[in-house]
């Protein structure tokens, strides 16, 4: 029985087994990086106006008021920021692109006419994407950090809105790193 050749191997950056392992986290850490810079640079944007806030909050619900605040907002701003000479998307608003606050937030901007970006984060039992994102600015981090940063990278404000402990981190971190 004469032997073949060995079975090759697929390139690194196309070995599943390597990407989902320990050694390859720095390359999944750039992806997240990368991946957003990409799409804000084909799509235009440089600066977003962050929305944090609860996302549990229902229209319907007790505090619906908020949500109704948001979505306002959301559409005034986007409003405003369509009339401004600029070749650019200017002050695009941004959530963490979950329900409540953040679902409001991107309601408000979609309806008003503009592009609105969703920073969502893969959890188990948790949050998923809205409808209102616009669909090549819906990200999935893995990395809670590399979520941070891109709320944090091209902010120009921030609005924060009654939230939980996620809330809170999230504007925390913004302020400290003010």
């Amino acid at each position: 029985m004469t032997a073949g050749p060995p079975p090759r191997r697929p390139v690194a950056y196309r070995d599943e087994t390597f990407l989902d392992s320990d050694d390859a986290r720095p390359l999944r850490i750039l992806a997240e990086y990368l991946e957003p810079m990409q799409a804000f640079r084909r799509e235009g944007i440089c600066d977003t106006i962050v929305f944090f806030g609860s996302a549990r909050l229902a229209p319907d619900g007790p505090l619906g008021r908020y949500y109704e605040a948001a979505r306002e907002l959301a559409a005034l701003v986007t409003t405003w920021s369509k009339n401004l000479p600029a070749h650019v998307h200017r002050y695009v608003v941004c959530t963490g692109g979950g329900g409540g606050i953040m679902e409001a937030a991107n309601r408000g901007a979609s309806e008003a006419g503009g592009m609105t970006i969703g920073l969502n984060i893969g959890l188990p039992y948790e949050q998923r994407p809205n409808p209102w994102i616009t669909r090549e600015l819906l990200f999935e981090f893995h990395y809670f950090f590399m979520r941070k940063l891109w709320f944090a990278y091209m902010a120009r404000a921030l609005v924060a809105f009654p939230g939980g402990f996620g809330t809170l981190d999230e504007l925390f971190e913004v302020l400290t790193l003010i």
